[in-house]
C-alpha cells in the first residue's frame, strides 16, 4: 500500500512540474471522488442498492481504478449524504427527497427546487400510452426467449463482469419478457447515465412541436450573441457538432468531466468554450453540449421548477412513467448529460415514444419527422442527435448489424452498458441496464440478446 501511495504522489508531482499547473491533477482526483460520491448517493438513496457494493463496483471503472486502494467513503444514511476522499481531496454528495443527489462544492448551498413532486406525478388525465404490463414480472413463455434472458445475465468466469441488472423486451407494445437481478424490481429506479441525453432530445422535440424551439434556430444562449458562436444552432448542440473545444475524454482533465463533478452551474462552466471549427463540420462526443441544451429547456420553460413540471406534464405522465427521478445541478438546471433514474419498464416506455414516431395514444408529442431526424447519422459518425444509430456507414454501425441489431435500429446509450434499442422494423424495444465495465463484451452480449429476441418474434 505504501509503495502504491508513493506512486500516486510521484504522478502528481510529475504532473505539476510538467504542465500540471494547467491540467490541475487535484481537479482530476476531485472528478474521480465526485463520480464515486454521486453514483453511490444516487444508487443507494434512489435505487435502494447496498452502498458498499456500489462503492466497490464504481471504483472498478476507468478513471477511478488507479485511486481505488486509497479512496475512503463515509456513508451517512441518517443525514443522507456520501463523502468520498483520496489523499485529502474529497467530494460530498447529498440526497434530497424526490430530487435525487447533488454534489456540494465549497460552502455554497446548491439550489433546491421548490416543487410539489407528488402533485406533478398526479396526471390530470390517464396516460396516453396503454399499460405495457401488469404488476408481476413477465416471465417469457417461449423457451428460446427464456434462453435469451439467461444469456443476457450470464457472467464470465472472471472479471471484467457484465453485471446485468434488468432486461425488458417489448413487442407490439407489450412486455413479452423481463428479468431483474436479485435486488432489483419492476419499480426500482435505475441510473441511466447518458440515456438522459436522449430524454433531453425528447424535451427539445416537444418544445419544437409546441413552436418554442427549432433545430435550425441559433442556440438561444446570450453569451454567444456577440461573436462567432452566434452561428451555432440547436441542431449543432443535438448532434455535438458545435465546433467548440468541449471534447469528452473521461480523463478528469476534460471540460465535460469537470463540468459534471466540479461545478454547481454546469452549463455556465462550459458556455464560454473556445471555437476550434466551424459549426456543423466536426463531430466530437461531448456531454457539455447536451448540458447546454438542458439550460435551453430550463429557459424556454421559465425556470428550474417549470422545467421539472414540463418534463412530468409533457413527457413522463403521458407515457405513464411513474418511477422517475430527474436530478438537477446546483444552479437548478436538470442534469441533462448524465443523471436521470427510472425503472426498466419506464425506460422501455420512453423507447416506445420513438418506436411510435413520437405519437402516443393518437397525440403527437414530438414534432413531425423528429424521430427520423434523431436517428439520422451525423457527418461520418454513428452518432445521430441524442441517440446512436445503425443508419450509418460507420464501422461501428456495420459491426452492430453483423451482430444482429437491425440496420434501422437506433438506441439510447449510457455508461456501464445502459441501452434502449429501438427497432421499428421489428416493432421491438429492448432495454438492458447494468453495471458493466467491459464495453466490448457488453455490446457483443447486447447483439446476441437482440438477435435471439428477433428470432423468437420474427421467426
Amino acid at each position: 500500500m505504501r509503495k502504491w501511495i508513493i506512486g500516486i504522489v510521484a504522478i502528481l508531482i510529475a504532473a505539476l512540474t510538467g504542465g500540471g499547473l494547467y491540467f490541475r491533477p487535484d481537479r482530476a482526483i476531485r472528478v474521480a471522488t465526485g463520480v464515486v460520491a454521486h453514483n453511490v448517493c444516487s444508487k443507494a438513496f434512489v435505487s435502494g442498492l447496498d452502498p458498499e457494493t456500489v462503492f466497490a463496483e464504481t471504483t472498478e471503472r476507468d478513471g477511478v481504478r488507479r485511486l481505488r486502494r486509497i479512496m475512503r467513503m463515509k456513508f451517512d444514511r441518517g443525514n443522507r449524504y456520501v463523502d468520498v476522499s483520496a489523499i485529502g481531496i474529497a467530494s460530498y454528495a447529498v440526497y434530497r427527497e424526490g430530487l435525487g443527489c447533488v454534489l456540494h462544492h465549497g460552502s455554497r448551498e446548491p439550489y433546491v427546487l421548490k416543487s410539489d413532486l407528488q402533485a406533478l406525478k398526479q396526471p390530470k388525465a390517464p396516460p396516453l400510452l396503454p399499460e405495457i404490463a401488469g404488476r408481476d414480472v413477465v416471465e417469457p413463455a417461449n423457451p428460446a426467449l427464456k434462453a435469451a434472458l439467461d444469456h443476457a445475465f450470464e457472467e464470465p468466469a472472471g472479471p471484467p463482469f457484465r453485471r446485468t441488472r434488468a432486461v425488458v423486451v417489448v413487442h407490439d407494445g407489450k412486455v413479452i419478457a423481463e428479468r431483474y437481478a436479485g435486488d432489483i424490481g419492476v419499480d426500482t429506479p435505475l441510473m441511466g447515465f447518458s440515456l438522459t441525453k436522449s430524454v433531453v432530445n425528447a424535451l427539445i422535440g416537444i418544445l419544437t412541436q409546441q413552436g418554442l424551439v427549432t433545430p435550425s434556430m441559433p442556440a438561444p444562449i446570450p453569451e454567444w450573441r456577440g461573436d462567432l458562436r452566434r452561428e451555432i444552432e440547436v441542431e449543432h448542440l443535438l448532434r455535438m457538432t458545435t465546433g467548440l473545444a468541449l471534447d469528452e475524454t473521461n480523463s478528469g482533465f476534460d471540460p465535460s468531466s469537470q463540468m459534471v463533478y466540479l461545478h454547481d452551474d454546469m452549463a455556465g462552466a462550459v458556455v464560454n468554450a473556445a471555437v476550434v471549427a466551424p459549426p456543423g463540420t466536426r463531430w466530437a462526443y461531448s456531454s457539455a453540449t447536451t448540458q447546454l441544451l438542458a439550460r435551453i429547456v430550463r429557459d424556454a420553460t421559465g425556470g428550474p421548477e417549470q422545467s421539472l413540471a414540463f418534463a412530468w406534464r409533457e413527457l413522463f405522465n403521458p407515457l405513464g412513467m411513474r418511477n422517475v427521478t430527474l436530478e438537477f445541478d446546483g444552479s437548478g438546471t436538470l442534469q441533462g448529460s448524465t443523471y436521470m433514474l427510472a425503472s426498466a419498464r419506464d425506460w422501455a416506455k420512453f423507447g416506445l415514444l420513438y418506436l411510435h414516431d413520437g405519437i402516443v395514444g393518437g397525440k403527437r408529442l414530438l414534432h413531425e419527422d423528429w424521430v427520423d431526424f434523431s436517428a439520422a447519422a451525423t457527418l461520418d459518425s454513428d452518432y445521430a442527435a441524442g441517440f446512436w444509430t445503425n443508419r450509418s456507414e460507420h464501422p461501428n454501425a456495420k459491426g452492430r448489424v453483423r451482430l444482429g441489431i437491425p440496420r434501422d435500429a437506433f438506441f439510447a446509450s449510457g455508461d456501464l452498458g445502459q441501452r434502449i434499442v429501438i427497432m421499428p422494423s421489428q416493432k421491438l424495444v429492448v432495454v438492458r441496464l447494468g453495471d458493466s465495465v467491459d464495453p466490448t463484451g457488453d455490446i457483443r452480449g447486447l447483439g446476441r440478446l437482440v438477435k435471439e429476441v428477433i428470432a423468437v418474434v420474427q421467426p
